[in-house]
């Protein structure tokens, strides 16, 4: 099966779970927990959704697997497929009725995301990338954004739900915000990397991205002509993920270095 063929599966599923979001919501959001720690909030609709997914993803591909947020999920086999899945990313956003929370699902092989999708459950909008095959949104193909100049640059972030690591994150964008245009925190890393990919963001980063974070959003950033690296030489990943068009990613790069943005707690 081919990178369109998974894509195409993605986007299925992940309309059908959107579907299932949006109508759960008014009676998942009187069934809150937390994760992590108080502010880190999940509903019953996000463990619904994502059994959802994994019971749609395994009656279309028995044999692959899935990592998903609230489950976890097997390790996959050479050549296999596994699927990443956040069933709603900007889990308090759609607590307060924000509409800025998504469905992402991504298909992975021997540790290469190949193909992805975002569906912003709250507005309809659809985001999708196929290896090789360009990103796209709503019909148009993306490119990023035209900014080359840090200075005038949007940039988006976001920050972790652990109080001392928050801290530190704040004491970033304090150097960092006289330095741009603007900063946009809007709560959901998928959309932000769809954001960036589409020239909403002229650029985004954020420490602490799990898999489910950045999977399907990173590929479509990178289909979109993105850099989406971490600091000095490293990948993308828990420590840093940074996403900007080349023209930016240097400059946005080497102040994000200056600023220690991937250490602290």
């Amino acid at each position: 099966m081919n990178e369109e063929e998974l894509l195409d599966i993605a986007v299925q599923v992940a309309a059908d779970a959107a579907v299932t979001a949006v109508r759960m919501r008014s009676e998942a959001i009187t069934q809150v927990g937390t994760k992590s720690t108080i502010t880190d909030v999940v509903t019953a609709a996000d463990r619904a959704v994502e059994q959802q997914v994994v019971a749609a993803l395994a009656a279309r591909r028995p044999g692959d697997t899935v990592l998903g947020e609230e489950f976890g999920g097997a390790s996959v086999s050479a050549g296999g497929v596994r699927w990443i899945v956040d069933p709603i990313d900007g889990t308090v956003n759609y607590l307060y009725g924000l509409p800025q929370y998504a469905v992402s699902i991504a298909a992975e092989v021997d540790g290469e995301v190949v193909a992805g999708v975002v569906h912003n459950a709250a507005t309809g909008q659809v985001w999708t990338a196929a290896r090789g095959r360009g990103a796209w949104h709503q019909g148009r193909r993306l490119g990023g954004s035209a900014a080359t100049e840090l200075p005038v640059a949007l940039v988006g972030t976001g920050f972790a739900y652990a109080r001392e690591r928050r801290a530190y994150q704040a004491a970033v964008v304090a150097e960092l915000l006289p330095r741009v245009r603007d900063i946009r925190r809007l709560g959901a890393a998928s959309l932000d990397l769809c954001a960036a990919a589409d020239g909403q963001l002229d650029a985004y980063y954020e420490k602490g991205l799990a898999e489910w974070d950045l999977a399907a959003g990173g590929l479509i950033a990178r289909e979109a002509g993105l850099l989406v690296t971490g600091l000095s030489g490293r990948a993308a990943g828990p420590d840093m993920v940074l996403a900007a068009p080349p023209a930016l990613h240097g400059p946005l790069h080497d102040l994000l270095v200056e600023l220690a943005a991937d250490s602290g707690p």
